[in-house]
This record gives structure tokens, sequence and C-alpha cells, in this order.
């Protein structure tokens, strides 16, 4: 026997999985699971965008077919039968101070508690609680917000925001609370956006700032937030869109008057304490279901206002697109 005993052989490594193929012909190694998988998502894909095809295009034919420059340019009047009482204008202008308005109250607010979430979030509990309200506000349907904005707004203190009547008997009712309320429900969505935005940017980049001597706060205003404008672009922009298809707030909360009644006094506070309505609002009184008896309008009103969200998507796909910072390449 020798004095040198051979040394055992190694254990053979263990097989190698690999991947499945990809590329033309790989489908044939699937299983039938696989299979049907595969084919239930091409069919809820096919069906959503079909659904999707055929509200454009119905309200495309039946929305072409009655619209005009008369509608768009006229105000609406006061009468039984709208088919013969003028156009729209009231509700597109009401439409548009309303998304204003309650776009500039929830994204400074959205903004700031994502910001604040995403870097302090100190104490902790506060923290929770506030993850915790922007997830119930999100969840809770707008016409219990439109309800409890009527509560809150027909108290004495909140007079000088909202139509007064005579001896100073408080509505609660105008552009202001309406506003405030749709805030509420845009609130959740640009939070949401700016908080991702935030949290996708690595570490590094914030320590790079604190080792040129940069405090957070200067971290924040001048690295974070211009990294994050996509991110809050996109909220703000979805928020936007949830704001114009909002109609319980408009009923409660804003009067949904056939034409925009500004409170006396200065012009520009005179109408923010007014009623109106918006084309959410139109659509419905004009419809089948409502009182105006003008299906024709209420068509030609639904194609404007499908074109605004279709217009907000593409603006939301647009920043989607943006250019992407230097560190996600």
């Amino acid at each position: 026997m020798s004095a040198h005993a051979q040394a055992p052989a190694p254990p053979a490594p263990p097989p190698v999985r690999m991947p499945p193929p990809r590329g033309r012909g790989a489908e044939e190694s699937w299983s039938r699971g696989d299979k049907i998988g595969v084919v239930m998502a091409w069919a809820a894909g096919i069906l959503l965008c079909a659904v999707a095809a055929t509200i454009v295009i119905y309200m495309l034919f039946r929305g072409v077919q009655y619209l005009s420059f008369t509608l768009l340019a006229t105000h609406p009047e006061v009468g039984l039968d709208q088919s013969k009482t003028g156009g729209f204008l009231d509700p597109i202008e009401g439409t548009v101070i309303l998304t204003v308005l309650g776009t500039l109250i929830a994204a400074p607010l959205g903004v700031g508690i994502a910001v604040w979430l995403s870097e302090y979030a100190r104490p902790a509990w506060l923290a929770r609680a506030v993850e915790s309200g922007v997830e119930i506000v999100a969840g809770t349907p707008s016409i219990v917000l439109a309800i409890f904005g009527l509560l809150i707004f027909q108290q004495s203190f909140f007079g000088f925001l909202s139509f007064t009547a005579e001896g100073n008997a408080v509505f609660g009712r105008s552009f202001f609370t309406a506003g405030a309320m749709m805030a509420l429900i845009a609130l959740p969505l640009i939070v949401g956006s700016t908080r991702e935005a935030l949290q996708s940017i690595p570490s590094h980049v914030r320590e790079a700032s604190y080792a040129l001597g940069k405090d957070r706060i200067s971290t924040i205003r001048r690295v974070l937030l211009p990294a994050s404008r996509r991110g809050i672009g996109t909220g703000v922009t979805l928020g936007m869109g949830r704001i114009v298809g909002d109609t319980a707030i408009v009923v409660i909360l804003l009067g949904a008057s056939l034409q925009i009644a500004p409170e006396n006094g200065t012009p520009v506070w005179g109408l923010l304490k007014g009623t109106g309505s918006t084309l959410t609002t139109y659509v419905y009184n004009n419809s089948p279901a409502g009182e105006g008896g003008a299906p024709q309008k209420a068509y030609a009103a639904a194609f404007v206002l499908l074109v605004i969200v279709i217009l907000l998507n593409f603006a939301v796909d647009l920043i989607a697109r943006g250019k992407e910072p230097g560190w996600t390449r």
C-alpha cells in the first residue's frame, strides 16, 4: 500500500438549473398552468381596452353630434326645458375654478406631509397616526367628506368663507368650502406619489449632500424635491383628475346651481364665496335621470369632461416618461 493515500474525489457540484428559455419557441416549455395564466392575462387586458375604447368612441360619437361653439361660449339660463336655455359655460368655469382651488390647497399640504413622513417621521406614533389618517381619507367616500365639510363650514366662525343669507345665516356652501373638501380627496394621491419618489432616491445622494456641509432642510429643498418633481407632478395631476370627476361634494358644498352666483363684495372674493356647478353636476342634471330634460346637452358636456380627463391622463404619462435622474441609469 502506498504511503501517500489517494485523496477522495471531490463531490460533484449540484446540477445548475437553467432559466426557462426566452424568445421565440419559449412557450413550448411552459406548463399548462402558465399557458392558462397568460391567456387569462391577455383576455383581461383586451377586455379592459375594449371597455375603455367603447366608452371613448360612444362619447365621441354622441358628444361631437351635439357639441357646438354656442354651447361652449354661452351661459346657461334658468328654465324648465334646458334644451332651449343656453350652453354650459358656467359649469366649465366652475370646473376650472374648483380644480385650481383644490389643487392649490392640496399640493403644498401633500408634498409637506410626504416629506415629513419620508425624511423625519418623528415622533413615531405621530407618523403612524398621519399615515393612518391619509389612508382613511383615501378610502372615505366623497359624500361622507361632503357632509363632514357642510357640518364644519356651517359654523358661524367660518361665515367669512361661504355664502351667507339675511340675518348672517351661514350656509356653508361656496367655492372655498368645496375646494377645501376637494383638496382632501386629492391629498392621498399627492402624498403617495411624492413619498414613492422620495423613497426611490438612493441614500448616498443624501449622504453626499451632508458631506458637502448641507443640513437636512437644505438637502430636501435643493436636492430631494427637485429630484422628485416627476412624482410630485404625477400626484398633482392625478389629484386634479379626482377633483374634476367628483360630484357629491359639488352638490352639497357648491350648491350645484346652474349659474355661478357670486356673493356681493369684491369681484374675486365674492366669486369664491359664491355658489356654482361643474360639468359633472351639469351632466347629471341634464341626463335622462335628472330634471333638466336635455340629454343632448348632457352628451356634449360629458364629451368635454371626458376630453379633460384624457388630457390629464396624457399629462401623467408625459410626466412619467420624463428624464430620469442620473443615478437611476
